[in-house]
C-alpha cells in the first residue's frame, strides 16, 4: 500500500493542502487552522511535505503526534516547481511536486528544546547588537565635546565610569543626564545577556551532544549550543562536507565543459553559526602560534593569508562535528581516519 503524500503550504490563518488520492483524483483545498488539524487527525498516516519556514518545526511536531511523517524542504528548492503565478494553491502543488523528486534534500525537524535554544540565541544576539550600538553612540556623542576614551567596549566603559565626575564638568547637564541613563541601560543589557548565557550553559550541561562537541578546540558553550540547536539530527547530512556547505564554509563552484572553477566560500546558511566557528578557529590559531605548536594549520599559514587559514580550520571543525554527532563518537585529537579497502 502506497503512502499518500501531501503538500502543505502553511501561513498564520490560511492553509492550503494538495494531495492525490490512489484513484488519481487531485485535491487542492484551503483550511483554517482548527479545520486542518481536525482533517489531518482523521486521515491515514502519510508523508506531509512543507517548506522549512516560520512555525514549520512546530507543525512537524504536531504532525508526528498525529502519526504522519513530516518532510521539511528548503523554500529555495520548492520555488522552481511553481508552474503558474505564485498563489497558495500553486505553492501547495509545488511543495507536493518537490517532495516527489528523488534525492531531494530535507531539513531535520527540531525538538522543542532545540527550538527554544535557538530562540535564546536570537534574544542574546539582539541584545549584544544593541549593546554595541549604545557604546558606539555614547563614544560618538562624547567625542563631539572633545572627550575620548580607550578603544574596546570594556576598557572604554570602565574609563568612562572612572572619569564620570570629570565628564560632568565637561559637558552640559542636559547631556550628562542622558549619558548616565545610557550607562544604566548598558548595565541592564549586560545583566540580561549574562542571564541568557546562564540558561544556555545550564542546557549545554544536560545535553550530551553539546558535551561531545565542546571537547573540540575552538568550540565553546555558545558555539556548541547554537550548532546542536541549528543542526537538529546530524544524520540528515550525508557527509561532513554537506554540513560545511550548509554553513557556507565551502568554495563556490562554477563549471562548464568538464572544467570546474572554485571561488571563495559560498557564505550560504546561517551567518551567526559561521561567525562563531571562524572566531573559534582564530582563537585556536593564536594559541598555536603562541605555543609554537606544529600542525597543518601552521604549514598552511606560511603560504596563505590568516583569514583563509581561519576559514579552512572552521571548515575542518564543522566536518569533525558531523563525524562525532552522526557516528556517536568522542573527540580524539590523535584520531586518524582510515578508508576501508
Amino acid at each position: 500500500m502506497n503512502t499518500t503524500t501531501y503538500g502543505l503550504d502553511i501561513a498564520k490563518t490560511v492553509f492550503q493542502l494538495y494531495w492525490v488520492e490512489p484513484s488519481g483524483k487531485c485535491f487542492n483545498r484551503r483550511f483554517s487552522r482548527p479545520k486542518l488539524i481536525e482533517f489531518l487527525a482523521t486521515r491515514e498516516p502519510g508523508r506531509i511535505a512543507l517548506e522549512a519556514c516560520g512555525s514549520a518545526h512546530w507543525w512537524a511536531r504536531q504532525l508526528q503526534a498525529m502519526g504522519h511523517e513530516p518532510v521539511l524542504i528548503h523554500a529555495g528548492y520548492v520555488r522552481p516547481f511553481v508552474q503558474t503565478n505564485k498563489t497558495d494553491a500553486a505553492d501547495a502543488k509545488a511543495i507536493w511536486t518537490a517532495a516527489q523528486q528523488p534525492g531531494m534534500r530535507t531539513v531535520a525537524p527540531k525538538t522543542e528544546a532545540q527550538q527554544c535554544v535557538q530562540a535564546l540565541h536570537t534574544l542574546r544576539s539582539l541584545r549584544v547588537k544593541m549593546r554595541t550600538m549604545f557604546v558606539n553612540q555614547l563614544r560618538g556623542l562624547l567625542s563631539e565635546f572633545g572627550i575620548h576614551f580607550r578603544r574596546g567596549r570594556q576598557a572604554g566603559l570602565h574609563e568612562i565610569v572612572q572619569h564620570l565626575p570629570d565628564i560632568e564638568q565637561s559637558v552640559p547637564p542636559m547631556l550628562f543626564d542622558g549619558v548616565r541613563e545610557q550607562l544604566q541601560s548598558l548595565e541592564r543589557l549586560d545583566q540580561e545577556i549574562a542571564q541568557l548565557e546562564r540558561r544556555l550553559d545550564a542546557w549545554s550541561r544536560q545535553d550530551r551532544a553539546c558535551q561531545t562537541i565542546a571537547a573540540i578546540p575552538g568550540i565553546g558553550m555558545l558555539t556548541a549550543t547554537a550548532l546542536v540547536a541549528a543542526i537538529g539530527d546530524a544524520r540528515t547530512f550525508k557527509s561532513g562536507r554537506q554540513l560545511a556547505a550548509f554553513l557556507g564554509l565551502v568554495p563556490r563552484q562554477s563549471g562548464t565543459g568538464g572544467k570546474v572553477r572554485l571561488g571563495g566560500i559560498s557564505k550560504r546558511g546561517d551567518s551567526y553559526l559561521r561567525t562563531l566557528l571562524i572566531h573559534g578557529a582564530r582563537v585556536v590559531l593564536c594559541h598555536q602560534r603562541r605555543k609554537n605548536q606544529p600542525g597543518w594549520s601552521q604549514t598552511l599559514a606560511q603560504r596563505r593569508p590568516t583569514n583563509v587559514v581561519a576559514v579552512a580550520m572552521a571548515n575542518k571543525t564543522a566536518r569533525t562535528i558531523w563525524a562525532l554527532l552522526a557516528h556517536d563518537r568522542i573527540y580524539d585529537r590523535d584520531y586518524v581516519s582510515v578508508r576501508p579497502a
